[in-house]
């Protein structure tokens, strides 16, 4: 309770300074009316939704997620606004203090706030204000198809030219809009890849969440078949079960929904690929994080069959798998498939010259190709969302990957 009122009292006073930007761009008050049934709209939804809204764990519920991101839209808006303002107010007291010490009448008074900053602060704040809104609305179905060609020495010949669609963080239980999803399936099928390769995190929370889309997700093909690894929200670890039971059958539930579906679900396991003579060894690890994830991933015992001369794709949910470990194994893993990340759904990235997001700073790793020690590793951006119900700069993404032979010069 004393959290709730330590909040609802910090938004109050925040709205309120914001308040005095507007008040001083237009005398009209309906502008000022419009933006306290807002914010107040904003603060009652998001109160409901975390209170007495149903459905409890740590990852948001459709209805949570979006009161999660209207709030965060507000606070962005208002937070930038006050940075200006109060960079202002620090020059109006000192401008009254000065005037207090030093001026000719001794008098304490702060000057009128400047319309022209106030314009700018609001104008500025709506820049993330509109992209937050946007994000939600078409940016988290704004699904971008990213390729690739990537070349080895080592590579079979019959697998020169081979093409690999990956795509990973499907988080069905966060899908509002099937038409954007058949769009995005479509999508997938129209890149005609010899194999399709999914790197975890298929749902939420629930083996459940799935089954509304399970028939479209069945429509995916490629000429050598559908596999998949498990990602640490297909574990079931993030909200509570009555017994451990009920949490077992959940993630036995969805390995029988994967193989219902198609995908060749490789648990600490691999398979080969072949083209006549020629073969790639397709590793696929369960889920390994670092910090506080789960790190059921077993690579010695996914590669125990696996020749050390073979040519490997390593499927492994969490990138950081590939910087503590992969790199560093005796065996040498040439690509690394990798998700999780999602871009943290949000950053500016202009290919060719800028790709930055805040999650950089947790994960070193964390979106796009890399390559360290001879070995490559991509990590896609993520199909679904998750939390904030949106994506701003960091799109959807389909990944298509085509494997070269490197020339003999």
């Amino acid at each position: 309770m004393i959290r709730w009122l330590i909040f609802v009292l910090a938004y109050i006073a925040l709205s309120f300074y914001v308040l005095q930007a507007l008040r001083t761009i237009s005398k009209q008050p309906w502008w000022s009316w419009l933006y306290i049934a807002v914010s107040l709209a904003v603060m009652l939804n998001f109160i409901y939704q975390f209170t007495a809204g149903e459905e409890t764990g740590r990852v948001l519920s459709i209805p949570k997620s979006y009161a999660f991101g209207f709030l965060l839209t507000m606070l962005t808006f208002n937070i930038i606004t006050i940075l200006f303002l109060f960079s202002e107010d620090i020059y109006r007291l000192i401008s009254g203090l000065y005037q207090k010490l030093y001026g000719a009448e001794k008098q304490f008074g702060l000057p009128a706030r400047r319309r022209f900053l106030s314009l700018l602060a609001l104008g500025i704040a709506a820049v993330p204000f509109g992209a937050l809104l946007y994000g939600m609305y078409k940016g988290k179905y704004n699904f971008k198809v990213l390729k690739y060609n990537l070349e080895f020495d080592d590579l079979p010949d019959s697998f020169d030219g081979y093409q690999i669609t990956q795509i990973s963080d499907i988080h069905s239980g966060s899908f509002d809009d099937r038409k954007k999803i058949e769009y995005a399936v479509d999508l997938i099928n129209q890149q005609k890849s010899d194999v399709l390769l999914f790197t975890g995190d298929m749902v939420n929370n629930m083996t459940s969440e799935m089954e509304p889309w399970a028939d479209l997700f069945s429509t995916l093909d490629a000429k050598d078949g559908k596999f998949s690894v498990l990602g640490n929200h297909d574990y079931g670890d993030y909200i509570p079960w009555e017994t451990e039971e009920l949490k077992s059958k959940n993630l036995e539930d969805l390995k029988a929904l994967q193989k219902q579906m198609g995908f060749d679900l490789l648990l600490n396991e691999h398979r080969y690929l072949k083209k006549g003579e020629d073969k790639i060894a397709l590793v696929g690890v369960e889920n390994w994080g670092k910090g506080g994830f789960k790190k059921a991933g077993d690579l010695k015992k996914a590669a125990s069959q696996v020749n050390v001369n073979d040519f490997k794709i390593l499927m492994s949910h969490d990138p950081s798998h590939w910087e503590m470990e992969v790199i560093k194994d005796a065996y040498h893993y040439h690509l690394t498939l990798s998700g999780h990340t999602h871009g943290m759904q949000f950053g500016i990235e202009i290919p060719g010259w800028i790709k930055w997001s805040p999650v950089k700073w947790r994960y070193p790793y964390w979106a796009g190709i890399y390559k360290e020690m001879g070995q490559f590793l991509n990590v896609n951006r993520g199909f679904g969302f998750l939390g904030y119900p949106g994506r701003v700069g960091i799109w959807p993404e389909i990944t298509v990957i085509t494997l070269r032979k490197k020339a003999l010069t």
